[in-house]
């Protein structure tokens, strides 16, 4: 079973490093929103196509929209914080358990 283990272990670096590197993205476009960025920038364009399917769902069950503050990017980094401190943490004690 120590292949299934450090499948698993393998599997959870690839997945804590996606979540880090959305988390970070998620930043950067919080950031961007400060400014009156070009929206015909290619990075522009791809922080907005890469955060906006998560985001989006985030604002309309949010009633804060009226208010001109989007908490949005700070709900999805406190999401992904938690899938960092449970989800991996859990995946890596079950591959230690099947090594």
């Amino acid at each position: 079973m120590f292949i299934m283990g450090n499948f698993i272990m393998a599997l959870v670096k690839i997945i804590d490093l996606a979540l880090t590197l959305y988390m970070w993205i998620i930043v950067a476009r919080a950031l961007i929103s400060w400014v009156n960025p070009d929206p015909y920038n290619p990075i522009v364009r791809f922080l907005y196509r890469a955060t906006e399917p998560v985001m989006e769902p985030i604002r309309r069950w949010l009633p804060l929209r009226g208010l001109g503050i989007d908490i949005s990017p700070i709900i999805v980094i406190a999401a992904i914080i938690f899938l960092q401190s449970f989800l991996i943490q859990s995946l890596i004690d079950l591959a230690r358990y099947l090594k």
